[in-house]
């Protein structure tokens, strides 16, 4: 896997990485209010709700700064090009993470 993404500021940095010893899963804690998927470079306000979910968000709530525009359309573009359905495929590993981006880069 690749190294862990360096956030737009310390603060960020401290809310994406709250580890909690009681939780395995970071939607089950109460504590960890943003999340970080890898895979899409997208940043969410986590719904404390039992569920999921999240919403999105655009910018840094701390600094201000904007954060990274989503790759989500654009991994769903490169599995079809390949001719993968996410939803009835195996999506292949270097898809599960940020990996995919890192062998896109200059394409």
């Amino acid at each position: 896997m690749t190294q862990p993404p360096k956030h737009c500021c310390e603060a960020m940095n401290d809310r994406v990485n709250v580890r909690c010893d009681r939780h395995d899963d970071p939607f089950d804690c109460p504590d960890v209010l943003v999340g970080f998927t890898a895979t899409f470079q997208e940043y969410g306000l986590i719904i404390q709700d039992g569920g999921r979910s999240s919403i999105t968000i655009e910018f840094c709530p701390w600094c201000g700064r904007r954060l990274p525009e989503s790759q989500r359309d654009r991994w769903f573009d490169e599995l079809e090009r390949r001719g993968i359905d996410p939803a009835e495929d195996e999506v292949p590993a270097e898809f599960q993470d940020d990996r995919w981006l890192a062998s896109r880069r200059g394409k």
